[in-house]
């Protein structure tokens, strides 16, 4: 690639439009900065969305084609014991992740962030709970989550925005054999709106929600990307940030380096740089940022940059109840358990349980797999299992006898930090600026394997107390289903020795160089990573713009 030039300096540059550098942009551009985003993926048109649906329930497209990921762009390698998947559940464009994700917003406990002091694992954050708690209420109602307070969560200083969803009929089911067990199931907190809310519709049930949600009622970053641009931020697409530059003195970045579609390179300038692209690219980059004074990767010098990587282990386990179960009526569940976040019975680690609303054999996996004439199906004859059928009865009454009767218990399960879990570059293989891919060392041999085995027997508790036969499912404490939320690699902390950020997300290395990401948890607790990111994003937003304001 060719250089250029270089752009006019900006008050901040974030590299990601994710929710962390989409909410980053509106709030400081809001507040008169100059803001510049760089992207590496495209825009997407939000009328795209109804054919991105298709795709996600057409056989012959995968989880990759929904929104076009693959390829040279998104290489990667994962050399440790469990084979990650990097890929499946992210999404490079304008919007991010969030544009693939379910929406769960649960809150980290207070414990979580006081996990070294209470039981020595980990260590613990430099801030508690008391400190992020007006950023997750400032952050619910940014995004519009739908919620109810409960006993087993950290306290509140305010509801919800919006009330939660309508428990699903599967959830009831699930509830009254909980209550028999004498376990307490919670609304899930959701970002999906349950009545028209900041300019986007209600939930109006397609559905799909993981991967796509084509009505807006599901929350995704490009509704902060759309307000910042209102507020006259600048957002560059197709420009994947290669390294950032420092100045002679390693003290400031000065620069960040992108590609352009046609090829050649620019250097963005700017008083602050913020690295908000997700915790995988987050670490990729600032270890492709080498240079004399960092010669193992931008504000490394504590030389723990990329390690204590962190997943939510877990598994579903699926059974068969003699009643109809009204599945995927809409797509997601409606209830959790946080009853057993906590530690109290031991070291091992918290969970959390929620309930699948989609559980049993896909609709058209029955029709392809199932039907004498699937084959004629995949050769494009649709109207094959209508034959002698004209009005489809007996294909609606098969599809009702074998899909409509089970039921899902899932649990997620917290992993603590240990520094053989890691992300490093891969030199052997190269994207699609020749630069090493992210290279992924994951195992979950550790206590995590321990409270797998609690949370399994749980499950398969419940639904046996549902009445639920032919209790089946993935479930290898050693080979767990993840929940694609990549935490950890640039651990905040007090100590620069042993940590990458301070509170205030600031590289200890560097002045003006913050990390806004899921990397910077020291520890990750079992709930979902995003509404976290996003109270963060909303803590480092007050502390740009004092920095900004006073020169």
């Amino acid at each position: 690639m060719t250089a250029s030039g270089t752009a006019g300096a900006a008050d901040v540059c974030i590299v990601g439009s994710g929710p962390a550098g989409a909410i980053l942009a509106a709030s400081l551009a809001g507040r008169g900065h100059d803001v510049v985003v760089l992207e590496a993926g495209p825009r997407f048109a939000f009328e795209s969305r109804t054919a991105r649906m298709d795709r996600a329930l057409r056989p012959e497209h995968d989880d990759l084609d929904v929104w076009d990921m693959g390829g040279p762009r998104d290489r990667y390698t994962s050399s440790g014991p469990y084979e990650y998947d990097l890929n499946r559940h992210r999404v490079k464009g304008i919007g991010g992740t969030t544009l693939h994700w379910g929406g769960m917003t649960p809150r980290l406990h207070p414990e979580d962030f006081e996990m070294e002091t209470r039981h020595g694992i980990g260590r613990d954050w430099p801030i508690s709970y008391e400190d992020l708690e007006p950023y997750y209420l400032r952050a619910e109602e940014a995004m519009g989550v739908a919620g109810e307070p409960n006993r087993f969560s950290g306290p509140r200083s305010g509801p919800y925005p919006l009330a939660p969803a309508e428990s699903s009929y599967s959830d009831e089911i699930f509830a009254e054999a909980c209550s028999s067990l004498g376990i307490e199931l919670v609304p899930k907190p959701l970002a999906i709106n349950t009545e028209p809310y900041d300019g986007r519709s209600q939930c109006v049930g397609y559905g799909t929600c993981s991967p796509v949600c084509p009505s807006g009622a599901k929350y995704d970053a490009s509704v902060h990307i759309r307000k910042a641009e209102e507020r006259g931020a600048r957002v560059v697409t197709r420009a994947p940030v290669q390294r950032l530059e420092h100045d002679d003195s390693g003290e400031r970045v000065v620069a960040a380096v992108h590609a352009t579609p046609d090829g050649d390179t620019r250097r963005q300038r700017a008083r602050q740089f913020v690295v908000a692209c997700g915790a995988v690219e987050s670490i990729r980059l600032l270890l492709l940022s080498t240079s004399p004074q960092y010669p193992d990767g931008l504000a490394n010098s504590s030389g723990v940059l990329g390690e204590y990587f962190m997943e939510h282990p877990g598994g579903g386990l699926v059974g068969r109840v003699d009643e109809p179960t009204r599945q995927h009526l809409v797509g997601y569940g409606t209830s959790m358990c946080e009853q057993f976040y906590d530690h109290d019975s031991g070291p091992e680690g918290s969970f959390l349980i929620d309930f699948g609303n989609n559980a049993g054999p896909e609709p058209i996996d029955l029709a392809l797999e199932q039907l004498s004439d699937s084959g004629r199906i995949i050769a494009g004859d649709v109207l094959a299992p209508f034959e002698g059928d004209p009005w489809g009865d007996a294909l609606q009454e098969r599809l009702s006898e074998e899909y409509g009767g089970y039921l899902r218990c899932n649990g997620w399960v917290e992993q603590p930090p240990r520094r053989e879990n890691k992300v490093s570059l891969d030199p052997s293989k190269t994207d699609d600026h020749g630069n090493p891919v992210p290279d992924l060392t994951l195992s979950f041999d550790g206590p995590e394997s321990v409270i797998l085995e609690r949370v399994r027997d749980l499950c398969r508790e419940i639904l046996e107390e549902c009445g639920a036969t032919e209790i089946h499912g993935h479930w290898s404490p050693d080979d767990p289903y993840v929940g694609s939320h990549h935490m950890g690699g640039i651990r905040m902390g007090r100590d620069p020795a042993e940590s990458i950020v301070n509170a205030e997300l600031r590289a200890h290395d560097l002045s003006n160089l913050f990390v806004s990401s899921s990397g910077v948890f020291p520890t990750c607790g079992a709930a979902n990573p995003t509404l976290t990111i996003a109270a963060l994003t909303l803590r480092l937003a007050d502390h740009i713009h004092g920095r900004l304001s006073d020169g």
